[in-house]
């Protein structure tokens, strides 16, 4: 490689290219050629590609024959079919593979939205078994009518077994 090929970007090389096959519109070319006319070293490098293109036009080109185009096609032809078929055999696991992460992310998603209802919904049986006591005895304590009755006999200790300390204050 050579100095001034060196100091020249690959973005650079690839718009003279570009712009010796006249592959760039006209705006682009026009700013090539500005770039060309204050940058020495993108001069050089200009020369350098444009006589290679011309030692290409000068190489003699050997004619293709019909099993050349036949060959090239049928090999073309080859590669297409196996690719195709490699695409067919990767189908079925590709589907399976989509069905179970479908299926796993369905499940997931299960699961948060219960435990997300476990944690954050309050759970109704809860009060419940926490009145248990209280419900158990509830004719019990209809039949004594007043809770001052009740505190009384707590404070003289005639019934202190089965009695909840909380239920009494």
């Amino acid at each position: 490689m050579s100095e001034s090929r060196a100091n020249i970007e690959p973005d650079v090389h690839e718009l003279l290219v570009a712009y010796l096959d006249g592959e760039l519109d006209a705006e682009t070319a026009r700013s090539v050629e500005d770039r060309l006319a204050r940058d020495p070293a993108l001069r050089m490098e200009m020369q350098r590609l444009d006589r290679a293109w011309h030692l290409l036009d000068a190489l003699e080109t050997e004619p293709v024959d019909e099993q050349f185009t036949r060959t090239t096609l049928e090999m073309t032809i080859a590669a297409a079919e196996e690719e195709l078929q490699q695409e067919q055999a990767e189908r079925p696991r590709r589907q399976l593979k989509r069905t179970l992460l479908l299926c796993t992310a369905v499940a997931a998603a299960a699961l948060c939205g219960f435990l997300g209802v476990r944690l954050l919904a309050p759970d109704p049986n809860r009060q419940l078994l926490e009145d248990l006591p209280v419900i158990e005895n509830l004719e019990q304590y209809r039949a004594v009518g007043d809770i001052e009755f009740l505190r009384t006999l707590h404070r003289e200790r005639l019934f202190d077994e089965g009695l909840d300390e909380e239920a009494v204050q």
